[in-house]
């Protein structure tokens, strides 16, 4: 199973896939799909394309995408929604299940502790994919998140087993 997992921002979204292999996870791919400058509606459809283009190039059989939440600033909370309106859009266009985290719920996942710090987060994902190269922090914390929606998966599985 493939994981994609998809940090939501304006300028910069960043995504992962990673595979799950039994209790293995292996990196596949992680990058950062760049809006530009412009309109809000060429921005969002550049985002939509290249999100469109991972998703075709990487074939995942699943999404996470990571909850937003509300800056001090309204203007940008809702042009960060719009952002994550696209995030949710392309996987969901591709038929894929989509799984949605706060970012203390992927912190915990990741890292054990929810409030950890954006460094712990990336130690603790190049722990959990060795050899990973990072395409800028966005594309970091998409892995985490991908991670997150993966150790969900797997517990899930584990507890459809034990009921069967």
């Amino acid at each position: 199973m493939r994981v994609l997992g998809i940090d939501p921002g304006l300028q910069n979204m960043g995504w992962g896939v990673i595979e799950i292999d039994g209790p293995r996870l292996r990196h596949i791919a992680n990058g950062t799909v760049r809006s530009g400058t412009g309109p809000l509606g060429g921005r969002l459809l550049r985002l939509y394309q290249g999100l469109c283009a991972v998703i075709v190039t990487h074939a995942p059989t699943v999404a996470a995408v990571e909850q937003t939440f509300v800056n001090k600033d309204a203007a940008g909370t809702l042009k960060l929604g719009q952002a994550r309106g696209i995030a949710l859009l392309a996987p969901a266009e591709a038929g894929l299940e989509i799984g949605e985290y706060a970012p203390n719920a992927v912190k915990k996942a990741v890292v054990g502790v929810g409030h950890a710090a954006k460094e712990q987060v990336q130690h603790m994902v190049r722990h959990q994919l060795p050899g990973v190269c990072f395409g800028g922090p966005d594309a970091a914390d998409a892995l985490a998140i991908a991670i997150c929606h993966a150790h969900h998966l797997q517990s899930r599985a584990i507890r459809i087993k034990v009921r069967a």
